[in-house]
């Protein structure tokens, strides 16, 4: 099997670091799309294991967990009805535990916005982390049955919610002013 030389590939993944697109990162290295794809793919799974296996026994003070939206393929009232449903098609999340003080991302998944998934996030974090936390979410409902599972009753915790008002200048997706 073919591998690319390291520095062909050091180029590749800094251009998409920058955040070049695939196609122009195939333009600009010579390389095929199927390989720059193979590489990447390569290099993500490197990334979670090296994260699986050192982010332990974390000694952070504050944790802060959140969910962040995004669509693959279509936004979920565009995806065709052969493929609702199918993960992958329309909206992902991204959980997300996060240091405070070091931003060192301490815990993440990816997948739909479920109750198991806070649950699988809280019971992570709780095994990576070395003593009490203060732990930080926002208001979504899960989340303080899912703390309680993962961590009993060794966690600070707290939920920060957010009251916005009007302001006239927001956005089709900006929320309001922050009060």
């Amino acid at each position: 099997m073919n591998k690319l030389p390291l520095p062909k590939r050091v180029t590749i993944v800094s251009a998409l670091v920058e955040g070049n697109s695939l196609r122009s990162t195939c333009r600009m290295t010579g390389v095929a799309m199927n390989t720059v794809l193979k590489l990447l793919a390569d290099l993500g799974e490197a990334c979670a294991e090296y994260h699986d296996s050192h982010v332990r026994s974390v000694t952070a003070k504050r944790i802060q967990c959140d969910e962040i939206w995004q669509y693959v393929y279509a936004k979920a009232k565009n995806v065709p009805a052969d493929k609702q449903g199918t993960f992958g098609y329309g909206d992902v999340w991204t959980w997300t535990a996060l240091d405070a003080d070091t931003k060192l991302m301490v815990s993440y998944l990816v997948g739909p916005r479920t109750p198991g998934m806070a649950f699988d996030l809280m019971k992570d974090v709780a095994a990576r982390l070395a003593g009490k936390v203060q732990l930080t979410t926002d208001g979504l409902y899960w989340y303080p049955h899912a703390v309680e599972h993962a961590f009993g009753i060794d966690v600070d915790y707290a939920v920060q919610t957010k009251k916005y008002g009007e302001d006239g200048r927001q956005g089709r997706y900006s929320p309001g002013r922050f009060i």
